[in-house]
């Protein structure tokens, strides 16, 4: 038999669950409340920019560009930017595409939240989190230890590169913020690495 005190015990489980359940839902509540507005942004800026930086970006072009330019007009500190940034960008997507979508399998945004015709062409992989936003964040961070100036002008274009994930139906800004965590911690992994190197052979 069981007595007041397990009874007790477990409306004292039960309320930590349940609060859980009920954050969890109003997360997801926001998550595609931001989608739809997101996606409903129509604007001359949107409708061009937005997707002739998105074919850029693609299959990290944009990135692979901007370190080759910095590696061959610069200098020694243009070079190691560009050397940190390749290699933060390449962990990034490592992270995110290799592992993060293999282990969660989210839904692409409902064709039906997208007021235009960009949701038909989407990959049919997880949409959790961007691949995209983690390669920009990871490229742009890592540059940025070496050279904040170029850091700050790779931001421009990683920011929407961000925003077009989301307004063209591709991922949920809770899959770009993700990604873009990713990115930063990728970037700051390879930072690091050298140092943390040497003592982890010791």
């Amino acid at each position: 038999m069981t007595g007041p005190g397990h009874a007790n015990r477990e409306v004292r489980t039960a309320r930590p669950k349940r609060a859980v359940v009920r954050l969890l839902d109003d997360a997801r509540r926001v998550d595609r409340r931001l989608t739809s507005r997101i996606a409903s942004w129509d604007s001359l800026w949107a409708r061009q920019a937005l997707p002739a930086v998105e074919s850029a970006a693609e299959k990290t072009k944009l990135w692979w560009g901007a370190a080759l330019a910095m590696a061959t007009v610069g200098g020694r500190s243009e070079r190691k930017a560009a050397a940190g940034g390749v290699a933060g960008m390449l962990t990034a997507q490592l992270i995110a595409n290799a592992v993060c979508k293999q282990l969660y399998d989210r839904r692409r945004p409902p064709v039906e939240m997208i007021p235009h015709d960009d949701a038909e062409d989407r990959p049919d992989s997880s949409s959790f989190p961007s691949g995209h936003t983690a390669a920009a964040v990871g490229f742009t961070v890592a540059v940025a230890f070496t050279s904040p100036w170029l850091g700050a002008a790779a931001a421009v274009p990683t920011v929407m590169v961000a925003l077009e994930r989301v307004h063209t139906g591709a991922h949920y800004p809770s899959d770009v913020v993700v990604g873009a965590a990713i990115g930063v911690g990728s970037a700051v992994l390879v930072h690091h690495a050298p140092r943390l190197l040497p003592r982890a052979l010791l």
